[in-house]
């Protein structure tokens, strides 16, 4: 049954929302707001159909303002016991469904499901039906609502049960497991997440490969999809916003800094190459930097004339194996150092601290852009980079990030396990030739920003109307 207070046309059910709030000392709280494809998107709409972003409310600020009924028009932020969101947050969505997906488990120890599993599940289940209900409050007759990613799979089933007027979209962000490997979780839960996702009328993805791998899961467990329709929106670079972005003063400031760090005894003497990467596990960061040391090692002509700019931003620093990988990047950073920086030459410039400004700095200099991840759903850095970059860029590429089916043919492409295939990429991409390297970069350019995000998004709503 509609709520009374129920108005929107188009909803938007995310973890994460576009606002965030900060309680200050003197009690004040501060908004701040978010981008994003999603924000694009739901501006794109316009204002003749009402929206709403439906979120949780993930700090003790966002906390606060739910109590004093503090928030912005098109927000409905739910105040989630803190106990059940830290479950399924870290416990489940985190610490489980993002291990299977991107294939992170040491498998001769982990997975164990037990009764700390099922206690935790049983908050995902919690946290999930407190969106439902919400979402189904809120939204108008015939509303469509695009229910975002893997922390919020078993919405679209709940929806449907208590709205079946609805027109459901769910989008995955993350690469789908393969059978097999979607096979460790338990088989009733398996079945849950798979008939969860299913409850919706369309479930999307990043890339046909991803789309694949749900389809082969869901014919494997299931007997097949149910009539949910399956499709793909590759999301893609926002090119206006990153080239006026990456114009600013401020990027033009960290460029100089950069290029102090760096050295040599003049503009261009020595390449870089850059990565950008939060400390996420699946990013490959620790292989990336070992490549890095096999090139100095095995083309001792590199030395004192490449400089490697990596931005490892800390993520998830509250699970522990997370604390730990970041520690490890810090660590083979400052060994490289050690073993063959000399006077006027760090061969590894790393920074930790979030800085975008800085990021898209480093895009613009960047000789070659270093983008290894184990599995992603797309990384959006391969994309970002070539549309950024001053002078053209190569682009060592992943064939298990999501961006390979749009960029591989224009990338040097290398399997991220293989670290000294990767050192001799590396080595291929800093001898290309400057001509071959431009024209690689307009192609690169242009593929990258093929579906910029609010035509991602508005896409989206489109193909559930259809």
């Amino acid at each position: 049954m509609v709520s009374e207070h129920a108005a929107a046309q188009v909803l938007v059910a995310s973890n994460r929302g576009p606002v965030t709030y900060s309680l200050e000392e003197n009690g004040e709280l501060t908004a701040k707001r978010g981008g994003g494809g999603l924000v694009s998107g739901l501006s794109a709409i316009g204002d003749s159909e009402a929206a709403l972003w439906v979120c949780a409310a993930l700090g003790d600020g966002d906390r606060e303002a739910v109590r004093r009924g503090v928030g912005e028009p098109g927000v409905r932020m739910l105040d989630i016991d803190a106990r059940v969101h830290a479950d399924a947050y870290n416990g489940i969505a985190n610490s489980v469904l993002w291990f299977v997906h991107h294939m992170l488990y040491q498998t001769p120890l982990e997975p164990a499901f037990g009764p700390e599993f099922r206690a935790q599940w049983a908050s995902y289940e919690t946290y999930n039906r407190a969106f439902a209900e919400a979402l189904a409050q809120s939204a108008a007759a015939d509303a469509a609502v695009l229910v975002q990613d893997y922390h919020l799979a078993l919405v679209p089933g709940m929806l449907r049960e208590l709205r079946p007027d609805l027109r459901i979209g769910h989008f995955s962000h993350t690469p789908w497991a393969p059978v097999d490997y979607f096979r460790m979780l338990p088989d009733d839960v398996a079945e849950q997440l798979l008939r969860g996702i299913l409850g919706a009328d369309r479930a999307a993805f990043l890339t046909g490969r991803w789309a694949d791998a749900f389809s082969e899961c869901c014919v494997a467990i299931l007997g097949g999809t149910s009539g949910t329709r399956i499709g793909v929106h590759g999301l893609g670079a926002d090119a206006d916003f990153l080239r006026e972005r990456s114009r600013r003063d401020d990027v033009e400031d960290r460029l100089a800094a950069l290029r102090e760090q760096i050295g040599g005894s003049g503009a261009g003497d020595r390449k870089v190459i850059v990565r950008v990467d939060r400390t996420e596990l699946s990013k490959n960061i620790v292989r990336g930097l070992q490549a890095y040391r096999e090139l100095l090692a095995t083309r001792p002509e590199w030395r004192e004339r490449v400089v490697h700019v990596a931005f490892a931003y800390p993520s998830r620093q509250d699970l522990a194996v997370y604390r730990d990988y970041t520690a490890s990047v810090q660590a083979l950073a400052d060994e490289i150092n050690s073993e063959y920086g000399v006077a006027g030459w760090t061969p590894v410039v790393l920074h930790v601290k979030d800085d975008f400004a800085r990021s898209l700095a480093a895009y613009r200099l960047a000789d070659v852009a270093l983008v290894n991840p184990i599995r992603d759903g797309m990384n959006l850095v391969a994309k970002e980079v070539p549309v950024v970059s001053d002078e053209g860029c190569a682009l060592v590429l992943s064939r298990e990030a999501g961006a390979f089916e749009e960029l591989g043919e224009d990338a040097v492409v290398v399997n991220p396990y293989d670290v000294s295939g990767t050192a001799a990429a590396l080595h291929t991409a800093l001898t290309m030739p400057l001509g071959e390297r431009a024209e690689r970069t307009k192609r690169l350019a242009a593929a990258a920003t093929a579906l910029p995000p609010a035509q991602w998004f508005l896409d989206q709503l489109r193909a559930l109307g259809d």
